[in-house]
């Protein structure tokens, strides 16, 4: 089969084939049971992350033509482009299934940490994890809590709330994985090597430099190929990157009442108080002070 004529399935269009209600643009969880026919008959490939559980029954599939059969409290990492076919489902299947895409990541995890935590999506082969019965039961309560905050149409600590019990999902299994296989190294185009020094760059100085030219100089690139690169692997430019990383920022500071909006823009380096509000607005919709108003602790 052509590589052309294998159909590609974003996160939406997972949620259209299995009759869900849309969560978010980024972030789906689904948990499924009860199905007695195979619900995508075809190979696809996926155009965003996977994390999928079975919590009962058999699932058996193919990523990139390797073939692997998940049983209770067996888990599975899969990214984006590889081209997945279900082959076998039981009849009393019920698995847990996160879908998140690059995007979600960038504007919610930007440290070294996290960078190391989703390393384990980068293996072309990545293999299952086998999870003990508490372990299986833990993981399938965060997948649970993530799901309802993610359900939820308006709360003061929504995103906080979902980055937290999303957090602690992927780190328990990179936890897990860095265990079972510690000398399974991250492997990384040279495309997704430059977006994660980029990203590592940029949580440092975040703060103080909001050019694109001081991040290509940084990794020795021009600013076009940089941009470039970061599009192709993110969806987001160099500019709009840096952008979303000091809009975090500030959210972050903001929701702390023990500093004023004054300081907070000093602590972001810019001009005045006038220019840091201009900014957030463009970016949130909302001035320093409503935004937070809205979420005050």
């Amino acid at each position: 089969m052509k590589e052309e004529f294998i159909k590609k399935l974003t996160t939406n269009d997972f949620v259209q084939i299995m009759g869900e209600e849309p969560q978010s643009e980024q972030l789906h969880v689904s948990i499924t049971e009860g199905i007695t026919q195979i619900p995508i008959n075809y190979p696809f490939r996926t155009a965003d992350f996977h994390l999928i559980h079975v919590a009962k029954g058999v699932f058996k599939l193919s990523i990139n033509l390797i073939i692997y059969t998940l049983k209770k409290n067996e888990s599975i990492g899969i990214d984006p482009k590889s081209v997945i076919q279900i082959l076998e489902i039981s009849n009393d299947l019920k698995v847990f299934n996160i879908n998140f895409t690059t995007q979600f990541i960038f504007d919610n995890f930007f440290n070294k940490a996290s960078v190391d935590a989703f390393g384990y999506f980068t293996h072309n082969n990545v293999p299952k994890l086998q999870f003990t019965k508490q372990e299986g039961k833990i993981l399938r309560m965060l997948v649970k809590m993530l799901k309802f905050y993610n359900q939820q149409e308006s709360s003061a600590f929504k995103e906080d709330l979902i980055r937290s019990t999303f957090g602690v999902i992927v780190y328990n299994y990179a936890e897990k994985f860095k265990k079972e296989y510690p000398d399974l190294k991250a492997e990384l185009t040279r495309q997704e090597e430059l977006v994660l020094r980029f990203w590592n760059v940029l949580q440092e100085n975040v703060k103080t430099d909001r050019k694109v030219q001081f991040y290509a100089d940084v990794l020795n690139v021009t600013t076009g190929h940089l941009s470039k690169i970061l599009k192709e692997v993110t969806g987001k430019t160099a500019s709009q990157l840096i952008d979303a990383a000091v809009i975090l920022e500030a959210r972050l500071l903001l929701v702390d009442p023990k500093f004023s909006i004054a300081q907070i823009a000093e602590e972001l380096q810019f001009p005045d108080q006038s220019f840091f509000g201009k900014y957030f607005k463009k970016h949130v919709g909302l001035s320093p002070s409503a935004y937070r108003k809205e979420n005050k602790k």
